[in-house]
């Protein structure tokens, strides 16, 4: 399958989500989590889902529920980063951001309406009892404490004082790769792979994580508004800690060179039909958006 065509059965997928009519009371909160998940955006975390299950010897169909939810739950991130006690942004995806439209109370609320729902999405899936659990748990990991959310506290703590590489990284591999490993590995369990397959499919998200955040630097200092779909310069404009600040341009080209002929080669250990994912991790290291 191409990417374009995961793009399609993702986005009819998620559209079917959450549409209450406009009777329902509270059909007003159900409009802003549906602005934000139908706002578009590249999908690799649910298309890192169903691509994992498919090379895992699963069914792609059964596993939809679950690529849908790490969706839900990626939004609900980037609907409370945009918050102004967060980063207080007023684009995201060359459209205003949640907040702006429906006010942040609501915000708030569809935020934390779509994270129960990734749970609920996976536990109402039609899997086996065993798959939807360690599904729920991969993914229970990745935003608590010590993934997501620990990531954009540890971001927010840290401000207003330089950070060494070990440290940013720390912060990153918690508040982007995090979610990113998820994916892979949920894409793993819902075809009930091995735990070899489960390894080198978070390995290969660690990677593929890192080698995308250090491109969103470069992004947040080479590209513009209109190409990236949100404000740039706001990391240098909040005196934020970056990969660029740290390693300059070059370097950042070079980590991301390195990074991702590592996700590409980790794959190897336990999977035979990584065409798709090689590609994939080239194209997304490389983007210009």
């Amino acid at each position: 399958m191409t990417v374009d065509q995961y793009k399609e059965k993702i986005e009819c997928a998620l559209d079917s989500c959450f549409r209450l009519s406009e009777d329902f009371p509270q059909a007003g909160l159900a409009q802003s989590m549906r602005y934000s998940l139908l706002a578009g955006g590249k999908r690799i975390r649910p298309m890192l889902v169903l691509e994992f299950c498919r090379i895992s010897g699963g069914d792609v169909e059964k596993a939809m529920p679950v690529a849908c939810a790490i969706e839900m739950l990626h939004t609900y991130s980037l609907i409370h980063d945009d918050l102004p006690c967060m980063d207080n942004d007023g684009l995201r995806r060359g459209r205003p951001t949640n907040h702006v439209i429906y006010g942040e109370c609501t915000a708030v609320l569809a935020g934390d309406t779509l994270q129960a729902e990734a749970f609920g999405t996976i536990l109402r899936s039609g899997l086996p009892a065993e798959r939807r659990a360690r599904c729920a748990e991969i993914l229970a990991g990745a935003a608590g404490i010590d993934g997501m959310c620990g990531g954009q506290y540890l971001d927010m703590s840290w401000e207003g004082r330089s950070l060494t590489e070990e440290e940013l990284t720390d912060i990153n591999a918690r508040k982007t790769g995090a979610l990113l490993v998820a994916a892979c590995q949920m894409g793993v369990a819902a075809a009930g792979g091995t735990e070899k397959m489960i390894e080198a499919a978070g390995s290969f998200g660690a990677a593929l994580g890192m080698a995308f955040q250090i491109r969103d630097d470069m992004l947040d200092v080479l590209s513009t508004d209109e190409e990236l779909g949100k404000p740039v310069g706001s990391d240098a404009r909040d005196s934020k800690n970056t990969y660029m600040v740290l390693m300059g341009k070059e370097g950042c080209e070079k980590t991301i060179d390195r990074l991702t002929a590592a996700a590409k080669d980790v794959l190897k250990e336990a999977f035979e039909d990584t065409a798709f994912l090689c590609s994939l991790a080239d194209s997304l290291a490389s983007r210009n958006k």
